[in-house]
């Protein structure tokens, strides 16, 4: 039997339970507090989850003390000298960013330097005209074959942004295809079970079809989930775990593998 990744239950309610679920705070987090950007700019797709997901990265931030959020549509903070007020910036945007070749980059030698980046559901479906920020994220979304309940295959069980998942989970959300994207080049850590869907449906000559991955950019880390389309996904506390995991990784505060996932 599937096991039920969602239920459906009240906004407060659900968000509270995300307390007895996340990791401990980072040893690095408690002498500092860390500094996100999070930036909801859609020039393409306009997801109807996006003033949810505004509000529980707000939640996030102000119960686990991990690091304190700046909420922006605007892209005019991607640029040397404000970045210079943030440890992360996490992207859930769309279409082709109103970014100057300055502000490119700006945004590229901030993760090069040492700073985390990590992109949410359609970040991977912005910027193609960019293929730097294409190379630095790991991958370009390709189509959606899938948006049903699916069994996820946990590659990276010891990952701080994967690991309360177990050897497998359940879920129902948006299941995109990349293009771009190797193996040789990302540390995936979840991935689509092929038995759960009908792959047929995927216009992929090879059937592989990351969800999660991360990897080393010059100093910085990049981690994207290409889960958060629907709502209660943003509700479920074990993908909020995985979402503030998987920043404190891109900060530096967790420790887990990047290694490429092929050699």
């Amino acid at each position: 039997m599937r096991h039920r990744f969602f239920a459906a239950a009240a906004v407060a309610a659900v968000l509270v339970l995300f307390l007895a679920q996340v990791q401990t705070r980072p040893a690095k987090a408690s002498a500092a507090m860390r500094r996100v950007l999070y930036s909801t700019c859609s020039m393409g797709f306009r997801h109807r989850v996006l003033p949810l997901s505004r509000e529980v990265m707000q939640f996030l931030a102000r119960r686990s003390g991990y690091f304190r959020v700046t909420l922006t549509e605007d892209v005019r903070q991607i640029n040397r000298r404000d970045l210079r007020r943030f440890d992360c910036v996490v992207f859930y945007t769309s279409g082709e960013l109103p970014l100057s070749d300055e502000q490119k980059q700006a945004l590229l030698d901030f993760v090069r330097s040492g700073h985390g980046f990590v992109g949410i559901h359609s970040a991977s479906d912005t910027c193609y005209n960019w293929p730097e920020y294409g190379e630095m994220l790991g991958g370009y979304f390709d189509g959606h074959p899938w948006h049903q309940w699916v069994k996820i295959n946990v590659e990276d069980t010891t990952h701080p942004a994967t690991r309360h998942f177990g050897q497998s989970f359940w879920i129902n959300d948006e299941i995109y295809q990349y293009k771009n994207f190797s193996r040789a080049r990302v540390h995936v850590l979840l991935s689509l079970d092929n038995s759960s869907v009908d792959v047929n449906r995927s216009n992929h000559p090879v059937k592989d079809f990351p969800i999660s991955w991360c990897r080393r950019y010059g100093k910085g880390r990049v981690f994207y989930t290409g889960l958060g389309h629907d709502r209660d996904v943003w509700l479920n506390p074990r993908f909020q775990r995985h979402l503030v995991n998987g920043i404190c990784w891109a900060m530096g505060d967790l420790p887990g593998e990047a290694t490429p996932s092929a050699g």
